[in-house]
């Protein structure tokens, strides 16, 4: 069996569900497991649900859009109003409205779990249906059935026992599925998620426990380049990547590859493709064993929308252990990951996503022990396998705040 990855790009409307068909008639015969994320910014807009839902705000108006885009796309596919789907998804949407007509129930991350799983379960449904109507069998399956995990809300940890069990037990072989990416659910049966982007993860975990041939991410680029096109020029494809690079890049920020999704893969020795739904045939990036890169090339990744947060004691003291595990036992209890630190004498800075909900609780947090200053709105750029030129390209004509250099990679945060 192989796992193929759609994110939302890739079924962002009409058109680009019916190409995800034309993408699977390139592998007829084959057993594949379909893991799709929510359809296009599905989850920016729930997100924004959430929020105003924990204001106790009025979301009415917040859900029509997601609503008329979702049966927008439904009209266009199927002919018949009666269609099954029509109702599928219908149900699912009384499900959503029943929720914010409520009350919120446990916290910000609990809360924001149950609404925004709720985009990959309507992109689902469509996304089947249409498979199945245009001659593509498949079986939906409901991943918060199949995913166990712990309950870190909105960065839900695996619970592998449970998960592998109920894997094996209903997939089967001979058959084709579609399951979401990115939800799971507690002992509870209570909704969680695996953190943004974690449709690639859910892909992985899948492929571990089935023994799967490859993955294969299908995006809107030819494969994993050595910056985002959006962001840099000149672009090129890196053909092959090793498990370790990989997971080096991810951590800095590469936006191709979820941070987690790599691991599970690298421990069966299951190749990671990367390859393109505008073009099957094209040669894609291929990550597993071997050399770093092919080529060798300067990797630059930028991360907008952060905060640079310095914090130093307010006595003078030396910045210690006992400091630093305090400052990094709240950043837990946050859910934070650092993108870059740098320590001195007295203070050490770290850098930061900017999360408009828990960036303000943090700082309340952290102000409780320490003199903190920080700057918002600030970007991260990262070079992996530097060169001079390369260096300068993402300094040159910046405000840099801080900098930093290793062997092999430059990190600057600029205004």
């Amino acid at each position: 069996m192989k796992v193929f990855k759609f994110g939302g790009a890739s079924i962002k409307d009409a058109d680009s569900v019916r190409n995800v068909a034309n993408v699977l008639n390139h592998f007829p015969g084959e057993e594949i497991l379909i893991v799709v994320s929510a359809m296009g910014k599905t989850t920016n807009a729930l997100e924004k649900i959430v929020e105003s839902f924990c204001k106790r705000k009025e979301v009415t108006e917040l859900l029509k859009p997601i609503r008329e885009m979702h049966f927008e796309i439904i009209n266009e596919l199927f002919s018949a109003d009666e269609h099954r789907v029509h109702n599928d998804v219908e149900i699912l949407f009384t499900q959503l409205e029943i929720i914010c007509q409520g009350k919120p129930e446990g916290n910000f991350n609990q809360v924001y779990d149950q609404i925004v799983s709720y985009g990959e379960l309507i992109s689902t449904k469509i996304v089947s249906s249409y498979l199945n109507s245009s001659g593509y069998q498949n079986k939906w399956l409901d991943a918060r059935r199949l995913i166990r995990t712990d309950q870190n809300y909105r960065f839900a940890r695996i619970q592998w026992q449970f998960t592998m069990r109920m894997v094996t037990e209903t997939i089967q072989k001979g058959n084709r599925y579609v399951v979401q990416g990115f939800i799971g659910s507690d002992d509870d049966l209570n909704p969680t998620t695996l953190g943004r982007e974690g449709s690639d993860y859910t892909a992985s975990v899948l492929a571990y426990v089935l023994d799967a041939k490859e993955v294969v991410i299908w995006k809107d680029v030819p494969g994993v380049l050595n910056g985002d096109p959006k962001t840099f020029d000149n672009t090129q494809l890196l053909e092959e990547i090793s498990y370790r690079e990989a997971i080096e890049l991810a951590y800095y920020g590469a936006s191709v590859i979820h941070p987690k999704t790599i691991q599970p893969l690298q421990e069966k020795k299951i190749p990671l493709r990367v390859k393109s739904f505008i073009n099957p045939e094209g040669k894609g990036s291929i990550i597993g064993k071997g050399k770093p890169l092919k080529p060798l090339l300067p990797c630059y990744i930028k991360k907008d929308n952060q905060v640079l947060i310095t914090i130093a004691t307010r006595d003078l003291a030396f910045i210690v252990e006992d400091h630093l595990s305090m400052i990094y036992k709240i950043f837990h209890q946050f859910g934070v990951r650092v993108n870059m630190s740098q320590n001195s004498a007295i203070s050490t800075s770290f850098c930061l996503n900017n999360d408009r909900i828990i960036t303000p609780r943090l700082l309340e947090e952290l102000q409780k022990e320490f003199d903190v200053t920080f700057n918002e709105g600030v970007c991260l750029y990262t070079v992996k396998h530097y060169d001079e030129a390369s260096r300068k390209r993402v300094s040159k004509d910046r405000e840099i705040i801080l900098e930093q250099v290793t062997r092999d990679t430059y990190q600057v945060v600029t205004a």
